[in-house]
């Protein structure tokens, strides 16, 4: 039975594509849960239609996500951490500290599209990736720099 899938199904295919399968399984499992719509001419047409429109969504919403990894790439933050008398942090500078830096420069940014690969454990300058959209990355520039306060205990 030919079905169009409404949505994305593991190891069947993507949203919107036209997929062959056992009649059972679209009567029982696809079409209930409106998972997939039968595959009629009326169907098909529709689903050119919504390709189409969710192409030129597509392309906006990348177009909108370039121009804001423009503005994201020209920010540079300094993070401020706590270091021992060797030079070692205490600690790591993480993605939500990063997340926080930026946030306080008006950028509103969830920490799990800072891609960074393993804490930042030294003192210095990192490009940082930021994933902007799925197609669209920018880099921040994080300065990591020696705190000036000094913490006593006593």
């Amino acid at each position: 039975m030919k079905v169009i899938l409404r949505e994305d199904v593991d190891k069947l295919g993507r949203m919107g594509d036209l997929v062959n399968v056992a009649d059972g399984y679209a009567r029982n499992f696809l079409l209930p849960r409106n998972m997939a719509a039968l595959a009629t001419t009326k169907n098909i047409k529709s689903l050119e239609h919504e390709k189409r429109v969710i192409a030129d969504r597509i392309k906006k919403e990348k177009t909108a996500a370039e121009e804001e990894a423009k503005k994201i790439s020209a920010v540079s933050v300094s993070i401020p951490v706590q270091v021992g008398e060797e030079g070692k942090l205490f600690g790591s500078v993480t993605s939500k500290d990063i997340a926080d830096a930026i946030a306080a420069q008006g950028f509103e940014i969830d920490k799990r599209r800072i891609q960074l690969e393993k804490p930042i454990k030294e003192i210095g300058t990192f490009m940082v990736p930021v994933k902007v959209h799925h197609d669209v990355t920018a880099q921040v520039k994080v300065e990591v720099i020696k705190s000036e306060a000094v913490e006593t205990e006593g």
